[in-house]
């Protein structure tokens, strides 16, 4: 995989209608896509040599999403600041170059707004997934 361009990952948001589509949720300048996965210990007297044992898939897998930038629009900020304050589900992608799509239910966790007296309004946003993520290569 060659390099690209930070520039190129979108965070995507869903309409919610029963033939959905996604528009860009925002002009992001900077993002984070984290995926975890939490571990069950298993290890007890019988483990060999005293090492640590984890049980296979038995742990809680979760995804997160961080980014700071400038709302392309009335519109999209409008979005957000709806599904944030309604506290819904929406499905979201989350696009990577040369790699795949993310997709799934996330909630905005977080919805920050700032801004320099000399300098455009900005904002942060914070993602969190509510649901089953499925991933498709690109």
């Amino acid at each position: 995989m060659t390099a690209q361009a930070g520039k190129d990952m979108l965070i995507k948001i869903g309409d919610g209608a029963a033939e959905e589509s996604f528009a860009t949720l925002a002009g992001l300048r900077a993002r984070t896509i984290s995926l975890n996965a939490r571990t069950v210990d298993a290890t007890d007297a019988d483990s060999a040599g005293g090492w640590r044992e984890l049980l296979p898939g038995a742990g809680v897998k979760s995804a997160s999403v961080s980014g700071t930038g400038i709302f392309r629009d009335r519109a999209a900020d409008e979005t957000a600041r709806t599904v944030f304050f309604a506290g819904e589900a929406r499905r979201f992608q989350l696009v990577i170059p040369d790699f795949g799509v993310l997709e799934g239910p996330f909630v905005i966790a977080a919805l920050e707004y700032s801004g320099r007296f000399d300098g455009e309004a900005q904002y942060a946003l914070t993602l969190a997934s509510a649901g089953e993520i499925g991933f498709s290569a690109l």
